[in-house]
This record gives C-alpha cells, structure tokens and sequence, in this order.
C-alpha cells in the first residue's frame, strides 16, 4: 500500500501546475521514506515523475480546444471580445514561432523555473498555434531537460555536494519531514 501511496504522490505533485515535476522530484527523494516508509530508486522517481509531467501537458493542450470551442458557442462575449484578441495575438506571435519553434518552445518548458513548465507551455502551444505533433516533441524535449537539471539537483544534494547550510540545500529540504 505504501508504494502506491507514493507513486500517486509522485503523480498528484507532477500534475499540480506551477509545481510539477519541479516539486515531485524532489519530494520523491527526500520526503517519501518519512512520509510513506517507502524508499525509492532515483532512477524511479525520475521516470515517474518525467512520465506523469508529459502526460498532463498532453491532457492540457488536447481538454483547451474543447473548452475554447464550448465558451464560443454558448458565450457570445468570448467569441466576439476575447477571441478576436488570441487571435490577434497568434498573428503577432507567428513569426517569433516559426523561427523558434518547437526548440523554444522545448526550452521554455525545461527551464526549472516557476512559471515555465508542461502546463503553462501546453497553454502556449494551443494558443500560438502549435500542431499537436509539434507540441509533444517539445513537450517531452522540454520535460526531459527539466527532469535531468532537477534529477541533477537532487543527487547532487542527497550526495553532499551542496553544502549542509547552502540556500539551495534549504530550499528542497525544508519541513519535509
């Protein structure tokens, strides 16, 4: 029961938006033997985390067409107010993403920072018109970089190459236990 528990942990941090895999990993490494006695491979909590990520950015970018096409239907202010300025901003952001493009995209969700990541990404795609193909390449790309720079992290710290009193040590460790 204990490793169900925690690998639903694992699921519900990585699919929380702005914390992700972010939160997961590190809570995977350092709080599931307190919280569950349950002690997990990192090579485990980093698959698992990275798999969960992916998979809710692709529910976010395939459940926003559905919503965007119901409040345009039986929202009449949506569709003649707030849809002509998504519009207008596909327009203006176009060029920018065909030079970029999935690249960018991938570097956007992979920087391990608040605010970037699968959801707020998926978000972007749908509305500056990324083709789904094109998305969940950057996705998983940008998932992959994420979950590397914060596995990283994490080894690093757990290895005692961060400095017991460092600000980063305290930031992942904090209450815990």
């Amino acid at each position: 029961m204990g490793w169900l528990l925690a690998i639903g942990t694992l699921v519900f941090f990585s699919f929380l938006p702005l914390l992700e895999l972010r939160a997961s990993i590190p809570i995977g490494f350092f709080a599931l033997e307190a919280w569950f006695g349950v002690r997990m491979d990192w090579w485990w909590v980093a698959l698992i985390c990275l798999a969960a990520n992916i998979v809710q950015g692709i529910v976010v970018y395939e459940i926003l067409l559905p919503i965007l096409e119901f409040l345009r239907r039986h929202w009449r202010w949506f569709d003649t107010r707030l849809w002509p300025v998504v519009e207008r901003c596909q327009a203006k952001l176009r060029p920018a993403v065909e030079k970029y493009g999935a690249w960018g995209l991938a570097l956007f969700i992979g920087v391990p920072l608040p605010g970037t990541g699968a959801m707020s990404g998926a978000a972007g795609a749908f509305l500056l018109g990324f083709r789904r193909r094109q998305f969940y390449l950057a996705n998983a790309a940008g998932v992959l970089i994420a979950c590397v720079c914060v596995t990283a992290l994490c080894l690093l710290i757990q290895n005692g190459v961060v400095a017991e009193d460092s600000w980063l040590r305290a930031l992942f460790l904090k209450d815990v236990h």
